[in-house]
């Protein structure tokens, strides 16, 4: 008697095709991040500078350095050229130009101060405060999660002043008595810990007069009305809020880490913390607007000197999304206006 084939694989065969099938994204953050199903994690470029859009008029010089070796994590310094230099001094004693510390945001798990539009925004600061403005990159989730990018945010700050001293680019132009922190959405969380860590206490010979949060990812486990309000359309939207929790939080962390959320149940207080002057800039349309507001809020309760400006009909990072439009103009003024008044004081 012949034997009969099967005309199906045998199990064997289909457990090994099985196993053998191709990864496929489990998480994807806009086109910049995807985590695919077997653990492999891939970034990609963002879209360039729109075409037609000057965003770099020679009014500004830059180069990039490298601050963490180790981790090969580097910054991007600007500073006025000659010009730019000599117009900020007409009516000044000193060409030296205060010290903008800037942190890029993307939710701790993508963003660099070499994506096009986060570039263009440093160029405008760099040229209108003005000031020399670094921008510096941090390790990223999920293949490194908090707390590391605010480890390697106050590794930043602590390679700073070495710089300002040595690098004869940086030291004509550079005042290290007037340093600012600044940061956009989770790069405004990692200049609120510095203001938490280092206060006004100076990193010698830096000395901190400032700390600037643009729409800072606030979080909380309990949604707050513009959270509950925010479409699923919004560039931040409750999803990709919730997707970069997911990935950036220390393993069994929710939205109530002490990282993201400053008012938690696990938070220590702050009433003791001598963060200094503090600008927050929030947008109407923002999904953490709230918690922006609470944060002010409270931190002027407690005695803190803290001003809140919040720009009706914008959305979250707004200034950088649109670096060249009016609400961006007014961003830089009041940027501006927040050094200046403190600089007048030193």
């Amino acid at each position: 008697m012949s034997s009969i084939v099967p005309s199906h694989e045998p199990p064997a065969r289909q457990l090994s095709l099985a196993t053998t099938a191709a990864p496929y994204v489990v998480e994807d953050c806009l086109g910049l991040l995807q985590v695919l199903s077997d653990g492999t994690v891939l970034r990609f470029p963002p879209p360039p500078f729109p075409a037609g859009d000057a965003c770099d008029d020679g009014q500004v010089e830059w180069r990039d350095a490298v601050y963490d070796a180790d981790n090969n994590l580097g910054v991007r310094m600007y500073r006025p050229n000659n010009k730019g230099a000599e117009a900020a001094a007409e009516h000044k004693t000193t060409t030296k130009l205060p010290v903008l510390v800037y942190f890029p945001g993307g939710g701790f798990c993508f963003g660099s101060y070499s994506y096009p539009k986060n570039h263009a925004l440093c160029l405008r600061m760099a040229a209108e405060l003005p000031a020399v403005v670094c921008s510096f990159d941090h390790r990223l989730a999920p293949e490194h999660r908090l707390p590391a990018a605010f480890a390697d945010a106050e590794a930043a700050l602590l390679w700073l002043p070495g710089q300002v001293l040595r690098d004869p680019w940086l030291a004509g132009r550079a005042d290290p008595r007037r340093v600012f922190v600044s940061g956009t959405s989770s790069g405004a969380c990692v200049a609120h810990q510095m203001a938490v860590r280092f206060g006004t206490a100076g990193l010698h010979p830096l000395r901190v007069a400032g700390y600037i949060l643009l729409m800072p990812f606030f979080l909380s486990e309990e949604p707050t009305p513009s959270e509950l309000s925010t479409p699923a359309t919004a560039l931040l939207s409750r999803e990709r809020s919730d997707r970069y929790v997911r990935l950036a939080m220390p393993a069994g962390w929710s939205k109530d880490h002490p990282l993201v959320n400053p008012f938690g149940p696990y938070s220590p207080s702050l009433a003791a913390a001598d963060v200094g002057r503090v600008l927050v800039v929030a947008a109407e349309r923002d999904l953490v607007r709230d918690k922006n507001l609470e944060y002010a809020e409270r931190m002027k309760a407690m005695g803190k000197d803290v001003r809140l400006a919040v720009f009706q009909g914008q959305e979250h990072a707004f200034c950088v999304i649109k670096p060249l439009s009016a609400a961006a103009d007014e961003v830089i003024r009041l940027i501006k206006r927040f050094i200046h008044d403190e600089c007048n004081g030193c």
